[in-house]
């Protein structure tokens, strides 16, 4: 029976403070435009943090994030929770790296989703906009690839091919030419 790897524990604590102590990584790639700033706003407002900031100490002692850029920018002189980890540099750019584009691939359970909008309420357009929003591109994604498969189907003649194995160049150039004057839709191919 195969057994589940035990994964290393890498959170080394939490600790509470200020967002413009941390500092930003440079190597993070991700923009956040201004409907995202104003979603995140809106629920830090009517919720609050309910998360914290991944970080990982450097060499000179300094919190340098891994996670939640934005958060960090939105609370500037706020005291917010870190989630500091034992971590390098490398592992720290690995999980900069995997972090979002992880999450992005999850799927919804659609009559889940439904549910869950069903019983939230907000007075944030940007929110309704986001929640609204939710799934409608992964319903998307799945009736383009319907639509490309049954296109592919339809595109595709039927062919009813035999392939035979030469022992030699000169044999398979002997037999396409037999073939050929016999009025055969023949081709050679090499592997």
């Amino acid at each position: 029976m195969e057994t589940k790897p035990q994964y290393r524990m890498r959170i080394r604590e939490h600790r509470t403070v200020r967002a413009s102590e941390l500092i930003a990584h440079p190597l993070n790639p991700r923009i956040h435009p201004d409907f995202q700033k104003e979603a995140l706003s809106d629920i830090l407002q009517e919720v609050g943090f309910a998360r914290s900031l991944l970080v990982f100490e450097t060499p000179e002692g300094k919190l340098q994030l891994i996670d939640g850029h934005l958060r960090q920018s939105l609370a500037e002189d706020q005291e917010v929770m870190v989630e500091i980890l034992d971590v390098n540099e490398a592992e720290a750019n690995a999980l900069l790296l995997s972090i979002d584009p992880l999450a992005s691939l999850a799927l919804y359970d659609n009559p889940t989703l439904q549910a869950l909008k069903n019983v939230v309420e907000t007075s944030s357009d940007a929110l309704q906009q986001l929640w609204t929003s939710l799934g409608e591109s992964q319903e998307k994604t799945k009736a383009e690839l319907a639509k490309t498969r049954k296109e592919i189907e339809q595109d595709i003649p039927e062919q009813f091919l035999i392939l035979i194995e030469c022992a030699t160049e000169a044999e398979q150039a002997d037999l396409l030419e037999r073939l050929k004057k016999q009025g055969l839709n023949c081709k050679s191919l090499v592997s």
